[in-house]
């Protein structure tokens, strides 16, 4: 069966201005950093609005598929059932341009942090709800085959128990 593209992320239109704002404060902060100011807006300029159009993330039916990189391009893909956390993550400087970093971890990754991080998803609660309950959906879909033949064989023997014990109390009462 082919998966279904259930949502695809949109990155908010600040990201850019974001990403080149904080690169701006840490070269201001650093002496150094401050002559090559002058090279970084306009370099800044254009290997932003590269990223920005090579970053994608998809919510299929049974995995989240997400791809970025402007020289090496990656693309990372995470089945639903191996996710263990997705947090959101707001900085001073994030909240000023309204953006979110959504992170996303798994279970078996090495080492600590986020398997994927994702910077500046629009509507980034309502994408995390979605792939939670999509999670969510994939695990009932998964309950194996003899546990659901199982509830059915124990549901029956339990509805018949019921039906002889009424027969023998209209029996008495007849």
């Amino acid at each position: 069966m082919e998966e279904k593209t259930l949502l695809e992320a949109r990155f908010h239109r600040k990201l850019g201005l974001y990403w080149l704002t904080s690169g701006a404060v840490v070269l201001g902060i650093t002496v150094v950093g401050i002559p090559l100011l002058l090279l970084w807006f306009p370099i800044g300029l254009w290997a932003t609005h590269r990223y920005i159009a090579n970053m994608s993330a998809q919510l299929t039916t049974k995995k989240l598929i997400v791809r970025k990189g402007i020289l090496t391009r990656t693309e990372n893909t995470v089945p639903l059932d191996k996710i263990t956390d997705m947090a959101m993550i707001q900085g001073p400087l994030m909240r000023l341009f309204g953006i979110h970093k959504l992170t996303i971890e798994t279970a078996g990754q090495s080492g600590n942090g986020a398997l994927i991080s994702l910077t500046g998803v629009e509507e980034v609660a309502e994408f995390r709800a979605a792939v939670m309950a999509q999670k969510s959906a994939l695990a009932e879909q998964s309950q194996p085959v003899e546990a659901k033949v199982d509830v059915a064989a124990q549901t029956l023997v339990c509805l018949q128990s019921i039906d002889e014990t009424l027969r023998r109390i209209e029996a008495k009462l007849a």
